[in-house]
């Protein structure tokens, strides 16, 4: 009818392995997703994302872990150390100059 039609059986499977088969495709951004146990995969995210993280369950950690990873999560205070500075000016110092000047 048409000519030579190719007939190709697809599936989700095929286009797993190989690219999405269609006419038009949805913008989707690549996206890194770190897993809990380290490792990364790179997906497709309809969101402009660089990076995911998923979270980590601490009920499978040790108390040892678990309790240094809350304490990781805990935001760090930062002690500043404000110093007075002295005001060592004194214009009974300068009154010389000045007369000296003045004559002038």
């Amino acid at each position: 009818m048409f000519g030579a039609v190719i007939m190709r059986n697809l599936s989700s499977s095929s286009a797993s392995i190989t690219r999405i088969h269609r006419l038009k495709y949805l913008q989707h951004y690549p996206t890194t997703v770190v897993l809990p146990d380290g490792s990364s995969i790179i997906v497709r995210y309809p969101e402009p994302r660089k990076i995911i993280t998923l979270p980590l369950d601490i009920t499978a950690l040790s108390e040892s872990e678990a309790k240094i990873r809350l304490e990781r999560r805990k935001p760090k205070t930062k002690v500043e150390i404000v110093e007075e500075e002295r005001d060592t000016f004194s214009s009974k110092r300068y009154i010389k100059l000045m007369k000296k000047n003045k004559g002038k």
